[in-house]
């Protein structure tokens, strides 16, 4: 499955990606797929990094270009009421995004 197909796939479905942005593992909940300066950006939430929970419930934003090894994951996710998908971040640069 290509990167973005995987990306698109998951905010789509509601499950969750694993990736590796970094240097560290990453499970997420992918939000809202969005364009800044011609670049490609993922704002979602952690579920996991480096196989731990989080500290806090944020949304992270990761540029696509540097997360690799980009999967489905097991497990599905709720839409988290810290996401914003009417921020002017997004305005005119979503590509997709999950149902709000």
């Amino acid at each position: 499955m290509t990167t973005n197909r995987a990306i698109l796939e998951a905010i789509a479905t509601k499950r969750v990606l694993s990736s590796t942005y970094n240097g560290t593992a990453f499970i997420l909940a992918p939000h809202i797929l969005y364009t800044r300066r011609d670049l490609v950006y993922l704002d979602a939430v952690p579920i996991a990094k480096n196989g731990a929970p989080p500290r806090e419930e944020k949304i992270a934003t990761f540029k696509v270009d540097g997360m690799a090894d980009i999967a489905m994951a097991d497990g599905t996710f709720s839409i988290c009421p810290l996401f914003e998908p009417y921020l002017e971040k997004y305005r005119g640069t979503t590509l997709f995004s999950v149902d709000a």
